[in-house]
């Protein structure tokens, strides 16, 4: 395999490339990234780089020598125009760059607030990358109005930080409650809770009509008519896989780019990873958009582009930090039908996902013990006694064990 060229630059693109050079591929590499900066960490954009508290080169991935010393070619601030899949081409810049073996690990984009509602107007913000948190980081100042669309968790970790700074935050939410989508009734309320004590204002059920101003946000008209004063907006409203350049080259594209186990797409020597890549779970598809997925499936589809012909075995996790609150998420709750709450000491508590008795998932909060026993009992295919996961004098440890 003479050369492999990588389409994103991020955490997914980053741990192929460094996996391929471990695993003693002597090819040549090329990474190829839109954004100017180095590949690196974007769970931090919306909590501690916001904040301030991270500098820039904190967030890189690798240091800057990392990949010339890997013998890893960068071409950063490029953009792929095109992907002739017969050819074995992809196009950067009119420059056609040939490949043995392709891999798409393109990431996602945020969906944004359309334009009839005026979401094209100054001071409406997404927060996806380093050049979007940079665009906001001027307008946190205390004693302003921060208007948050959508009560996920980015949505929630913006809200975070602007209380932290000072600012006046509402977040709107169109479902019945914050986290829907994703999590039980139990954590929307403990994170309702904690965010009222912050001074956060949650409107659920609560659509909105259309912002306001003239060339700038100035405000925001929910569905019931009601009008809020905004300095700024942030539209936390999720992202969608980032599919367009597959989908050009004629690559199937099925919740994202649609891979086999080993992380092959539909055209010869092509494969893809992370948020943008969908692969098959327990008899249907599965995305994920996680960190660990970005890492774990570009490292898989490295060792297979090497040989190894290794279906990939998602392990899902997750994470969200909010004020001092640590939310550990391990394994899929889709289908629960049952919920167990296991406090913890100082305030922390985990919520146990069941479905028909089969431990589904857990989310713990500031409990790191729930989470790694919870994530070691996922993988090992075990369901202890909810009753037993209830009862917080039963050792966490010995829920292994039984």
């Amino acid at each position: 395999m003479a050369h492999v060229v990588i389409v994103g630059a991020g955490q997914a693109g980053a741990a192929c490339a460094a996996k391929l050079r471990a695993l003693g591929f002597a090819g040549s590499v090329t990474m190829i990234g839109e954004e100017p900066a180095p590949p690196y960490q974007r769970p931090p954009l919306s909590k501690a780089y916001l904040l301030g508290e991270m500098e820039e080169e904190r967030l890189w991935l690798r240091s800057a020598d990392f990949y010339a010393d890997q013998g890893i070619a960068l071409r950063l601030g490029a953009k792929v125009d095109g992907i002739d899949t017969a050819a074995r081409v992809v196009t950067v810049g009119g420059e056609a760059v040939g490949y043995d073996a392709l891999v798409l690990t393109t990431g996602s984009v945020p969906r944004r607030l359309p334009a009839a509602v005026g979401g094209d107007l100054a001071g409406v913000f997404t927060v996806r990358t380093l050049a979007d948190v940079d665009a906001m980081r001027g307008e946190f100042v205390a004693g302003r109005r921060l208007v948050i669309v959508g009560g996920g968790y980015i949505g929630l970790e913006a809200a975070a930080v602007g209380a932290k700074l000072g600012l006046d935050v509402t977040v709107l939410e169109m479902a019945p409650r914050i986290l829907q989508r994703v999590a039980a009734p139990e954590t929307s309320d403990f994170f309702r809770a904690l965010h009222a004590a912050h001074g956060v204002k949650i409107l659920e059920s609560t659509g909105l009509e259309r912002l306001l101003g003239e060339g700038r946000v100035t405000g925001v008209r929910l569905a019931n008519g009601q009008e809020l004063a905004a300095d700024f907006v942030i539209a936390g409203v999720g992202i969608l896989p980032a599919t367009a350049l597959a989908e050009a080259a004629g690559i199937a594209v099925e919740n994202g780019i649609a891979c086999d186990a080993m992380g092959r797409t539909s055209a010869p020597d092509v494969w893809a990873a992370g948020d943008c890549a969908s692969f098959p779970w327990k008899g249907g598809r599965l995305r994920l958009e996680s960190v660990g997925n970005a890492i774990d499936m570009a490292e898989a589809v490295a060792e297979n582009i090497c040989g190894a012909a290794k279906a990939y075995e998602a392990k899902p996790w997750f994470w969200s930090d909010q004020y001092d609150c640590k939310l550990q998420i391990a394994g899929l709750n889709t289908g629960y039908d049952q919920i167990v709450t296991r406090p913890g000491e100082g305030g922390a508590v985990s919520f146990w996902y069941y479905r028909g008795g089969s431990l589904l998932a857990v989310d713990a909060m500031n409990d790191s013990r729930a989470y790694m026993v919870g994530k070691r009992l996922i993988e090992m295919g075990k369901s202890p006694d909810p009753a037993a996961v209830a009862d917080p004098v039963v050792e966490l440890k010995g829920l292994l064990k039984a």
